[in-house]
């Protein structure tokens, strides 16, 4: 057949030998309508879609299970701000080369609004069914939009680690318990016993994790921990001030510009880093070389932590189109957990006497 011939829907019913309303319905149909129809019946007018050049509508093709070959990213946050894109930005370049690989298409999802900083998943605007399956992205995620996307038996895998929905999401994120508490071992070989830590609040199991890995580091080696959260309400200054009276040697830092912040600070103050204090970030910006120093921190492979989130989420979607029919029973999630590297940098020595 000509790739030029416009192909209709009678065609297409005359070439498989069903009735347009059985083409119809496969297409456009809903899904519990579309399932009522023969397995057979239902593949052979799929084939002879694929064999011409008849493109269905892609809300109707997943609706109806067929691959739209779009994989959907939905980020919480803007994704594309100046302080925003320094994390973004390797993610994103890993589930590129991911999609690509896997000869799919991305789709970004924006059209949701962002209010207070973050956007909802579930919004009347909401297009995830234009796609696939989806990535989500973001330091928070609403625990009950991800229980109800679990629910509603749409494929998606979120990047980090997520306790929500008694444990059932999906996920691929980073180790950063282990990461933290090998970089506080560090400081403690040094002979660092008063450890300072400027954090983010703990809302986020991102956040709490580095935490636990800290603080259970500093437990086992009779270290002390003093910490002051840092906020949109409460600067980095404020944060160190309350902390600075427990004279702490080292202070792990929790976001990179944060510890720009701190360093700026302690220079005005007199205090040199790391011959009066050492300084440990327990993350890393892409630009980290234009930082004001060489930060010992925390490296997470955040572009290998994009690409496996795509792979994890098409080995999803082939094995639903491997299974013989539609299922809601699916076996354990996929949760993993991928290594931070240290990077020793010169920000962390043994403590001035």
């Amino acid at each position: 057949m000509s790739t030029t011939t416009r192909v209709t829907q009678r065609m297409i019913a005359d070439m498989a030998g069903v009735s347009q309303s059985t083409v119809s319905l496969v297409l456009n149909g809903k899904a519990d309508e579309a399932r009522r129809i023969p397995a057979a019946t239902r593949d052979r007018v799929l084939e002879v879609i694929r064999e011409t050049t008849y493109v269905a509508n892609p809300v109707a093709r997943s609706l109806v299970g067929a691959a739209t070959g779009l994989i959907g990213v939905f980020t919480y946050e803007p994704a594309f701000p100046n302080r925003s894109s320094d994390f973004y930005t390797p993610l994103l370049t890993g589930i590129e080369s991911a999609a690509e690989g896997v000869g799919a298409d991305l789709l970004l999802f924006t059209s949701t609004p962002v209010v207070d900083g973050r956007r909802r998943l579930f919004h009347e605007s909401n297009r995830l069914r234009l796609a696939d399956g989806c990535i989500l992205l973001g330091r928070e995620m609403d625990p009950d939009e991800l229980e109800r996307l679990l629910d509603s038996t749409y494929p998606f895998v979120a990047i980090g680690r997520r306790e929500a929905a008694d444990g059932r999401v999906p996920y691929v994120g980073v180790d950063y318990v282990s990461a933290t508490h090998a970089l506080a071992v560090r400081a403690l070989e040094l002979g660092h016993r008063r450890f300072g830590l400027l954090r983010l609040p703990q809302t986020a199991e991102s956040s709490r994790d580095r935490r636990a890995g800290i603080v259970a580091a500093a437990a086992s080696g009779s270290a002390t921990v003093a910490e002051a959260e840092v906020t949109p309400n409460r600067t980095v200054t404020d944060a160190w001030a309350s902390i600075r009276p427990s004279q702490p040697s080292v202070v792990f830092v929790e976001d990179p510009a944060d510890a720009h912040e701190l360093h700026a600070r302690l220079a005005a103050d007199g205090v040199a880093v790391p011959e009066d204090l050492s300084v440990v970030v327990l993350g890393e910006h892409n630009r980290a070389a234009d930082g004001p120093a060489d930060f010992t921190r925390l490296r997470a492979p955040r572009t290998e932590l994009g690409a496996r989130a795509v792979r994890a989420l098409t080995d999803v979607l082939e094995a639903r189109r491997a299974a013989p029919a539609p299922s809601t029973s699916a076996g354990p999630p996929v949760q993993e957990l991928l290594d931070c590297s240290l990077v020793r940098g010169a920000t962390l020595v043994a403590p001035a006497v």
